[in-house]
């Protein structure tokens, strides 16, 4: 969907009363049995490999007596085949999102798109009747999140975040010893992430790498973190201020190719990347370049990129709370450190730092393992320290989980395709004010290093931030 050479937007999301799918139609799914329990009927649009995947072929494996898709929807008619394939699903296939909604009545609109586009759907999808489930980062600028909340409260549905970091194990564990405020009231946080050679360049290959498509990675990749301190400290941001560059990747280069698959240079790129060697990827996007020019092996290297690859970022909290983030692409591992300074103590936390670690790690399968579906279990644990002012020091273990983000995809998932109504006394479900502000805080980053000055979140959305979020 990122070029679009065969099928315009206007096209790709409708108008009223507008068809134009054609002859990409499969038959619809039969109907249920009478007196069966009623499946949630979903319905897909962004047929990538997030959309195919996690929100794709892993729900349909867990919850198959539980939900249903009505319909898939994508301007690439290779992806929607592929997707199909994929899933092992046969319903109909749409290249218009108002036709899809109109034809098949889903209850819930699965959106999974270019992010610069999430706002439509969504939009469309609650004008339509539907309620909405999207891929983080809710949406990529002011306007749009502005836009999103008018039409959640004109039209009386409800639009879900997908964030599963918060549903994480070693998460979980941290928002419980800050609940209890084991050490007293917290005054600031240090977190740091770090993006390894092989996952943080990736996004410079994609889409992702052009802030007309991402926002930047202070909003596609960053919403992650922001909306787990906001969780975290249980209020929202009022100030952020910000710096960034693109020191590495995009014009910093001496060469460069049109992609890697079509390169002279791979014998001295340290990042040339095989696709071929993926069938999946070959299936799902090299096949299918013609149909709307995406390139998934893009080079790194590219003029176009305008993205930072590298990012600090100050907050100020309603309650009082100062974060210190950064965000590094190009480090020699991944992971994080943590800490939380309280008043009568401090927590510290960490995730694959290798003098942390006994095992050697193979930095270029962490991502891979990461969004696993499987679930294997793993051996050793994560760990939290806990540091009193004027006494001991308390070790917790945390049972070691790196598929499925930590833990977090299936315990998500649960929440919102087995059991809604089950207890959540942590706060874990995302709505659309945490969408918001985890985006506002990405957003007035950039706006931040932009204008070189301190960006207040108030200036721009009517959400008022909040000293507790309750």
């Amino acid at each position: 969907m990122e070029k679009q050479k065969n099928f315009s937007r206007r096209k790709f999301i409708g108008t009223t009363g507008a068809a134009a799918a054609g002859a990409m139609f499969v038959n619809p799914l039969s109907a249920m049995v009478s007196g069966a329990k009623a499946k949630l009927k979903l319905a897909l649009v962004g047929t990538g490999s997030r959309g195919t995947s996690f929100w794709g072929k892993s729900i349909l494996s867990r919850y198959p007596n539980d939900i249903e898709f009505v319909g898939l929807c994508d301007v690439n008619p290779g992806r929607l085949q592929y997707a199909l394939n994929f899933m092992g699903v046969k319903c109909p296939v749409f290249t218009n999102f108002e036709e899809m909604i109109l034809k098949t009545k889903p209850d819930t609109v699965i959106v999974t798109t270019v992010d610069s586009t999430h706002h439509l759907f969504i939009i469309k999808a609650l004008e339509m009747g539907c309620n909405v489930i999207t891929e983080k980062p809710m949406t990529t600028d002011e306007m749009k999140c502005q836009a999103i909340l008018d039409a959640e409260r004109k039209w009386g549905r409800k639009v879900i975040v997908g964030f599963n970091y918060r549903w994480g194990i070693q998460f979980t564990e941290l928002k419980k010893l800050l609940a209890a405020q084991r050490v007293g009231k917290v005054t600031s946080v240090d977190f740091h992430w770090y993006l390894n050679t092989s996952h943080g360049a990736d996004y410079f290959r994609r889409w992702h790498g052009e802030r007309d498509k991402g926002g930047t990675l202070l909003v596609h990749k960053a919403t992650h973190h922001f909306d787990l301190l906001n969780w975290w400290i249980d209020s929202d941001p009022v100030e952020v201020t910000a710096m960034g560059s693109l020191d590495h990747y995009g014009k910093n280069n001496a060469f460069r190719g049109s992609n890697c698959r079509n390169c002279g240079y791979t014998d001295k790129c340290k990042f040339y990347w095989d696709i071929t060697k993926s069938k999946q990827m070959v299936d799902l996007y090299t096949s299918n370049e013609k149909y709307d020019g995406y390139i998934r092996d893009n080079c790194l290297w590219r003029e176009e990129i305008d993205i930072y690859d590298k990012m600090a970022v100050q907050i100020k909290y309603a309650n009082g709370v100062q974060v210190s983030y950064s965000l590094t692409t190009y480090s020699p591992y991944e992971g994080f450190t943590i800490a939380f300074n309280g008043m009568d103590g401090r927590i510290d936390s960490w995730e694959g730092i290798p003098w942390r670690m006994k095992e050697q790690v193979d930095q270029a399968a962490l991502h891979t393992r990461e969004m696993s579906q499987t679930g294997e279990k793993e051996e050793g644990y994560d760990e939290i320290m806990v540091s009193d002012n004027f006494g001991k020091t308390e070790l917790v273990k945390v049972p070691r989980v790196r598929a499925g983000h930590g833990g977090g995809d299936e315990r998500l998932h649960d929440k919102i395709f087995k059991d809604p109504n089950m207890a959540d006394p942590y706060k874990h479900s995302a709505g659309t004010r945490d969408g918001v502000m985890s985006s506002l805080i990405g957003i007035a980053a950039r706006k931040s290093i932009e204008e070189g000055r301190p960006v207040r979140i108030e200036e721009l959305t009517d959400l008022k931030p909040s000293v507790n979020r309750g």
